[in-house]
């Protein structure tokens, strides 16, 4: 296997920039997921990793080999797209067989066993002699997975693989791709528009805007610490609150907040710089004693476990989350300063 690696990579269309000098750093091995919001970029580094769109600026390197010039089909990358693409008018035995006509298997295997291996390691032993029509969508998508691991590629590319399966087959099918990653031990990336998905299934994550990466880092640190509000609001839900600084001392930091004055950790701040933090819904306690919040309720909706309160809260929305739906059309709650995430400072 081999890491991966961009350096600078921008992409322009007409003058306008889909990529805005992208760095990134994959390593030998690693499950690596873009996410972000339709038009981010995304795809286009999918597709720039792949040879599909040469970079207007910048590189891409396999391990130390620099790809610029070299076509799709010698970049020794295994891509798997949303819609399948497999071929109609052949068996799903041949369909992973494809790569095989131009690449020897990897070892000593044949190319019947290599493919027989591939259906066994997907969980589709002996659909070799049916056509790919007679399969179901998660089927059809873990033959496409065996088709590009066929020829034993360096890289495998995943662009948003699973956004086309209802919910529950794509919950199964994400931990069956990272079982089957792990396994081979296959530096990967993975596109996806889906938020949770990116958490569950990846070593780490890289959040995108505007062609551009937001912040890079394991699952846990990006939802957690989230360095940009732009990752604040869009990784999982958040309440992001912005004031200015009206007192400090060594316990805390007093902000006001659409005239609430809020108490928040310690910061490195001086009084009226503007401070931006966020506070995850969990963490809005009825019984909280600190910060208290008053809202009118506009929706609540019944998750099963929790039931998440949209309300309104000084013209601004306040997401909670409560075990049981609010009494009444206002909901108070409070959050601990040592729940809240400072964003950051602007003097």
């Amino acid at each position: 296997m081999v890491d991966l690696h961009l350096d600078g990579v921008s992409k322009r269309y007409d003058g306008t920039a889909a990529l805005a000098g992208v760095d990134l750093d994959v390593a030998d091995g690693e499950f690596f997921t873009l996410v972000g919001p339709s038009g981010c970029g995304k795809t286009t580094t999918l597709r720039t990793v792949a040879g599909f769109e040469d970079p207007t600026e910048g590189t891409v390197r396999f391990g130390d080999r620099e790809m610029t010039g070299v076509p799709p089909e010698d970049r020794d990358a295994g891509v798997v797209f949303q819609s399948y693409a497999l071929f109609p008018h052949m068996t799903v035995a041949e369909n992973v067989a494809y790569g095989l006509r131009f690449r020897d298997p990897p070892g000593d295997a044949t190319a019947d066993e290599r493919v027989a291996e591939l259906l066994e390691l997907v969980d589709l032993p002996g659909t070799g002699d049916r056509d790919p029509e007679e399969l179901s969508g998660g089927q059809q998508q873990r033959v496409a997975l065996a088709r590009a691991l066929a020829p034993g590629p360096e890289v495998l590319l995943l662009d948003e693989p699973m956004s086309a399966l209802d919910a529950r087959l794509r919950e199964r099918l994400r931990r069956q791709v990272k079982a089957i990653q792990s396994e081979l031990g296959i530096t990967t990336v993975y596109v996806t528009h889906d938020q949770a998905e990116a958490l569950a299934v990846s070593d780490r994550v890289a959040v995108m805007h505007d062609g551009r990466v937001e912040q890079v880092g394991p699952p846990e640190d990006v939802y957690r610490r989230p360095e940009r509000r732009f990752v604040a609001e869009f990784v999982g839900e958040n309440n992001v609150f912005a004031g200015r600084v009206t007192g400090r001392d060594a316990a805390g930091t007093t902000v006001d907040v659409h005239g609430c004055s809020l108490r928040i950790p310690p910061v490195d701040a001086s009084r009226d710089d503007r401070v931006t933090f966020c506070v995850r819904p969990a963490a809005l306690d009825p019984d909280e004693v600190s910060n208290r919040l008053a809202a009118s309720v506009t929706t609540a909706e019944f998750l099963g476990e929790a039931v998440r309160v949209h309300a309104d809260w000084n013209g601004r929305e306040l997401v909670v989350r409560l075990p049981d739906a609010p009494d009444g059309e206002r909901v108070t709650v409070g959050f601990d300063p040592d729940a809240v995430h400072v964003v950051g400072t602007d003097g």
